[in-house]
């Protein structure tokens, strides 16, 4: 056994830790490469934007996609109190808006230049790879976030993706962003997720 590791994290450990720390939580989860987005809203006060990595595709007919935001972020009371959302899925060539979703005490909008309001009202970045305004269907409380449900309303794409292609597609994997590519791929017989 690794002297770098605890016992807890191996299955074939005698004895396996009931307790889960968020410690562990983080470590199991620090090899799962998460997509990243950033969610914009206003509930009337003015925008708020925030880089997220839990966003999911639900369902395709009606489209469907969740995401949790957690009460230790300051935008997440506006996009719980908001009906409507825009998730920008990002490539690497978004990452400076990433960075600036993931920034703490910093106006996220004050480039004026870099997003406009939809005629709808929400608050959209120019250039991102795609976007999707949401209408909110259901939240959950979970213990310090809270999972949104969300309908997609609108569609805007800037860079399109074929098949197969993950060229510049970004990722945040053990606290650092990377670029997905052709280098990064596997040979591998091509199989689709159940969910």
């Amino acid at each position: 056994m690794s002297p770098d590791f605890p016992d807890q994290l191996h299955a074939d450990a005698p004895h396996v830790d009931a307790q889960v720390t968020a410690e562990l939580f983080k470590l199991a989860f620090r090899g799962h490469p998460g997509g990243v987005a950033v969610i914009t809203a206003d509930a009337g006060s003015g925008p708020v934007a925030l880089t997220a990595t839990s966003v999911a595709s639900v369902n395709a007919e009606p489209p469907l996609l969740m995401f949790s935001v957690t009460t230790l972020s300051s935008a997440t009371k506006v996009i719980v109190e908001a009906d409507t959302v825009v998730v920008h899925l990002l490539d690497t060539q978004d990452l400076e808006l990433a960075q600036i979703g993931a920034t703490k005490g910093i106006d996220r909008f004050a480039d004026t230049d870099s997003w406009t309001r939809l005629s709808t009202g929400e608050t959209v970045f120019h250039g991102v790879r795609a976007w999707l305004r949401c209408q909110i269907i259901d939240t959950i409380d979970a213990d310090g976030s809270t999972v949104i449900a969300a309908r997609v309303l609108q569609v805007g794409i800037n860079r399109d993706i074929t098949a197969g292609d993950t060229t510049d597609s970004l990722a945040y994997v053990n606290r650092r962003w990377h670029r997905l590519g052709d280098h990064s791929a596997i040979d591998a017989p091509t199989t689709r997720p159940t969910t």
